[in-house]
């Protein structure tokens, strides 16, 4: 039942690029109306077991916290995947792993081992290849350009992974944390709307149904179902599941809107889910030692 879960979770948030390409509105834009969607939804949720959540102040500022750095991953995430689509899009910024398993090893006082090393190469240069390497043939209008915005957007998104952690150690129902991330979120959001001219709270009909769709099939169905399932199964299954999101999302923009990366691109992407998998399944390993270590 927990890998169904899990499955499902993984599955909603495969759409998130998709939903963003569809509402056509600027990264902060969609940032903002995201939160703003899915925060009443979580309320509701969050009320109905907020007996369990037994989170201190300093708990909850660190869920918030982790929303602000979360915003701003988003938006860069919003600008890469109109720069290079929906599927490499969501491919680039699953180089976070290359980001939190440096975060491990640093906090763990270990060298990482020279295998180790060798496969965050092999993803650096996954990463270059999907960027198409400036030729013809390359998807996208920006290619390189989108790259960059999604390794930094990983790099944030990791920032929010291993805060959001911290921030729910004791693991209570996770409506409470994903609410507190949320409310971070359109706060992170209205922060940077300076930064982007798009930005616009009057947005069509349509794209606020886009927008809807996002919040709560993305933001508050998938991360509740992921957020519940993925810390009760072993890091191997974990490492595989994560990476299902990417591999529909580059199906979802093949099937809807005709993507079509070079082949160059094609085995850069396959290079960096190849690494990503390996890398995730090393730093799930990390923190299952680190927790049976633990007094």
């Amino acid at each position: 039942m927990i890998h169904v879960l899990a499955l499902l979770g993984v599955l909603s948030i495969s759409f998130s690029a998709i939903f963003i390409r569809l509402a056509n509105v600027s990264p902060v834009t969609a940032t903002f109306y995201r939160a703003v969607y899915g925060v009443p939804v979580l309320a509701l949720v969050w009320f109905a077991s907020r007996d369990r959540d037994d989170r201190n102040r300093r708990e909850r500022l660190l869920a918030f916290g982790s929303g602000l750095a979360l915003a701003v991953d988003l938006n860069l995430w919003h600008e890469s995947i109109a720069l290079v689509g929906a599927g490499l899009g969501t491919v680039i910024p699953n180089t976070q792993i290359v980001f939190v398993a440096l975060a491990t090893w640093m906090r763990r006082g270990e060298r990482p081992r020279l295998r180790t090393v060798a496969m965050i190469g092999v993803v650096l240069l996954g990463v270059a290849l999907t960027s198409g390497l400036a030729r013809s043939d390359a998807y996208g209008t920006r290619p390189v350009a989108g790259v960059a915005l999604g390794v930094a957007a990983g790099f944030c998104y990791a920032i929010f992974l291993i805060v959001f952690r911290a921030s729910n150690r004791g693991l209570v129902p996770p409506a409470g944390p994903l609410l507190d991330a949320t409310l971070g979120m359109a706060a992170g959001a209205l922060l940077c709307a300076a930064f982007d001219s798009g930005f616009a709270i009057a947005v069509s009909r349509e794209a606020h149904l886009w927008l809807l769709a996002l919040a709560l099939v993305s933001q508050v169905v998938g991360w509740l179902l992921i957020a519940t399932a993925l810390p009760r199964l072993p890091a191997l299954a974990t490492s595989v599941m994560l990476l299902i999101q990417p591999v529909f999302a580059i199906f979802w923009g093949v099937l809807i809107f005709g993507e079509r990366q070079s082949v160059v691109q094609w085995i850069g992407s396959a290079i960096v889910l190849a690494g990503v998998a390996s890398l995730s399944f090393e730093v799930a390993t990390a923190a299952m030692a680190d927790k049976a270590e633990a007094p």
